[in-house]
């Protein structure tokens, strides 16, 4: 067997590996639901081949992350191995309006019934990201 590495990759197979998901089976959820952007392109697919230089656009937890393909790798390795495997390109204000947003929807336990402005914060953050 030779040790080459693949010069393309499956695109869930390769979001997973770059530990944007904790499972495969997330990263095949997601592109399945055309919610992953290939070259500003929707993929709909799982099987959709990527390759180096490519720019991947998804969502996670309140942020839309933006991340150009640099390498594969045929393991998920660790973190640090992951991070060689692309360039995040998401804009500096996505990360801080991601911590903003995480302070709105926190309330702390035992505070009682939320107001009506911030139940529509919470609607607001429902709709952004649903189940």
């Amino acid at each position: 067997m030779d040790n080459q590495k693949p010069e393309n990759q499956r695109i869930d197979i390769w979001l997973w590996h770059g530990r944007f998901f904790k499972t495969r089976s997330l990263a095949t959820k997601i592109c399945r639901a055309g919610k992953v952007r290939l070259n500003g392109i929707k993929v709909t697919k799982a099987k959709t081949p990527v390759v180096v230089g490519d720019v991947l656009t998804f969502p996670q937890p309140n942020i839309l992350r933006v991340a150009k393909i640099l390498a594969f790798n045929s393991r998920r390795g660790p973190a640090p191995e992951a991070q060689a495997l692309y360039h995040d390109m998401t804009p500096p204000r996505a990360i801080t309006e991601k911590i903003e947003r995480s302070k709105v929807a926190r309330r702390d336990r035992g505070a009682g019934r939320p107001t009506k402005s911030e139940r529509r914060a919470t609607d607001r953050l429902r709709d952004v990201f649903p189940d």
